[in-house]
């Protein structure tokens, strides 16, 4: 699948949402504007924001899109982008998405405060057309954000014990991917009218969506290439446990597994047990169950799309869905 051609396709839509996304960022405070430029150069997909495009014509009884479906779209985008901002602090990260971070080249309170001045500009797209939709639509965002800081600090919890389970696992990443995925669909229905059925069936597909995005990001963290724009292994660096660990954990007996939870917790003083567990996972069928898993949501998720019209954007919202298991990046 190819993302340009979607952004294509949505030709005018895609352009307002850029516009609206510079016109609310630009400040009189060359640094700033120079620091917000830098990160939009290094964009990545803008995933959230074309899923709210695509989502809210595929389920709007015209096909059209609203001055709200393109304010809430901007909005994931500046929201996904703050927090990475704090997360590459939080994480001591250097790179992002095969660039330097802000945080490594201006220091760790210019992230955190850039990181704010997004997350501000977000809410006030948001809250831009001061109506009841806005209202439900920000309780959303902000039961996100709720969502995130959650999902980080029972990641670190986790971390520290090494004792993840899987049930903690999908709680970890829906409060810290698919919570947003989440929210961009719904607030895109919403800005439509879209009927009740299909706001549920937006919350289902973005839920599994974000669910198996995050699993396949989880996947490459093992078997991927340097091209995903962060070294491989680090999340066994940070002392994570993701579900391609999981799945090999299952299949072995429960003293190999204490022991190797014990080189997790362990891992810190001794980076070189990062390659032990990555041959472990690899030669207990730990990627064979992640991607069984990740197969399960992708199915979810187009399996949510059945009330939806026939369209092409319809077809697109089923191609994002395989993307997400395909993808090498």
């Amino acid at each position: 699948m190819d993302i340009k051609e979607i952004k294509e396709y949505l030709g005018s839509d895609w352009t307002a949402v850029q516009e609206c996304i510079n016109d609310v960022l630009h400040s009189d405070i060359s640094l700033l504007n120079s620091t917000n430029n830098s990160i939009l150069a290094h964009s990545g997909k803008q995933l959230r924001p074309l899923l709210a495009l695509v989502f809210a014509r595929a389920c709007a009884a015209d096909g059209k899109v609203t001055e709200a479906t393109v304010r809430y779209a901007a909005a994931s985008e500046l929201l996904h982008n703050a927090t990475l901002l704090h997360d590459d602090v939080a994480d001591d990260s250097d790179q992002r998405r095969g660039a330097p971070t802000i945080m490594s080249l201006m220091g760790p309170a210019v992230s955190v405060l850039v990181g704010d001045y997004w997350l501000v500009k977000a809410m006030r797209l948001i809250l831009g057309g001061d109506s009841d939709m806005d209202s439900k639509v920000t309780r959303i965002f902000s039961k996100t954000l709720s969502d995130l800081a959650e999902g980080e600090l029972l990641q670190l919890q986790k971390a520290q014990h090494g004792d993840t389970v899987e049930e903690d696992y999908l709680r970890i990443i829906y409060s810290k991917t698919a919570s947003l995925f989440e929210a961009t669909c719904f607030s895109a229905a919403l800005s439509v009218k879209a009927s009740e059925e299909v706001v549920k069936a937006a919350v289902e597909y973005a839920v599994a969506l974000g669910i198996a995005f995050q699993i396949k990001d989880d996947i490459l963290d093992y078997a991927g290439t340097e091209s995903v724009g962060k070294p491989l292994g680090v999340d066994i660096l940070e002392q994570k446990i993701t579900i391609p660990l999981l799945g090999a954990l299952s299949n072995v007996s429960e003293e190999k597994a204490a022991e190797v939870r014990k080189m997790v917790r362990d891992i810190v003083g001794h980076p070189e047990y990062r390659d032990d567990i990555v041959r472990f996972v690899k030669e207990n069928s730990g990627l064979e169950y992640a991607v069984s898993r990740l197969e399960d949501y992708v199915a979810k998720a187009v399996d949510a799309l059945a009330v939806l019209p026939e369209s092409q954007e319809k077809s697109f919202l089923v191609e994002l869905a395989h993307y997400t298991a395909v993808r090498d990046k």
